[in-house]
């Protein structure tokens, strides 16, 4: 997992609305971040990270000409290392999920407050998921394609996906992450220390080529390590 914490953070933001554009762009600046570069479609979002190269881009998922989805699509292909953060007015767009099986760091609701909304980027620019496993868990529960499968079908997927790859301990902890332990909740489930448990998550990323926690907890959820309904009750953000 790549780590970005030399300067603040370089941003684009893509959106229809220009006033939407304005007020994200006024209130980032105003908290010391650059935002470089605006787009008022998904075709101008692409070409403005290809141009511009930031580190994090805001991306609305309803635009004209290509909508966010597409533009994230494609962003990550070419730019890997960029982290985008999806912007929707429904806390439960099918998009969302969409987004985030193909990359996305996350997503933030467009009524955001000012320093949430900043303190997002930063976290994202980190490296980290800017998801609740709460949250994840709803996305996930209500549009991953496995809660329509059966074991045996699971069982294939998990096995095409290469999870033979994982550790005993590794695979404990992907499906723990899938049910919405932070790494603190993980260290006291398994009796370990936080930075053992940092570890065995740097390692499950690097195998499984992962950006972050949030495609974790979709390819837990997707390979059929933890089923809809199967989760931990709690909603701290993930770490």
């Amino acid at each position: 997992m790549t780590t970005r914490t030399e300067s603040a953070p370089r941003v684009v933001i893509a959106d229809d609305q220009e006033l939407v554009r304005t007020g994200f762009r006024l209130i980032l600046t105003a908290r010391g971040i650059d935002v470089v570069g605006e787009a008022g479609d998904g075709a101008e979002a692409v070409a403005a990270v290809r141009r511009l190269r930031p580190d994090v881009v805001l991306m609305d998922i309803r635009m004209p000409a290509m909508d966010g989805l597409e533009a994230a699509r494609r962003i990550l292909a070419q730019a890997p290392d960029c982290r985008v953060i999806m912007l929707t007015t429904f806390d439960l767009d099918h998009y969302v999920y969409a987004a985030l099986a193909a990359g996305a760091s996350g997503f933030l609701l467009k009524d955001v407050t000012p320093a949430h909304l900043a303190a997002a980027v930063r976290l994202v620019d980190t490296g980290d998921a800017l998801l609740a496993p709460s949250i994840t868990r709803r996305l996930v529960e209500r549009f991953a394609p496995s809660a329509s499968r059966t074991g045996s079908d699971l069982a294939k997927l998990a096995v095409h996906r290469d999870l033979a790859a994982l550790t005993p301990r590794e695979r404990e902890v992907l499906t723990l992450m899938g049910r919405g332990l932070s790494n603190y909740e993980l260290a006291r489930e398994l009796t370990l220390s936080e930075a053992t448990v940092k570890t065995h998550v740097a390692r499950i990323f690097a195998k499984l080529t992962l950006r972050d926690r949030a495609q974790a907890v979709v390819l837990a959820y997707e390979t059929g390590l933890v089923s809809p309904g199967e989760s931990a009750d709690t909603a701290n953000p993930c770490r």
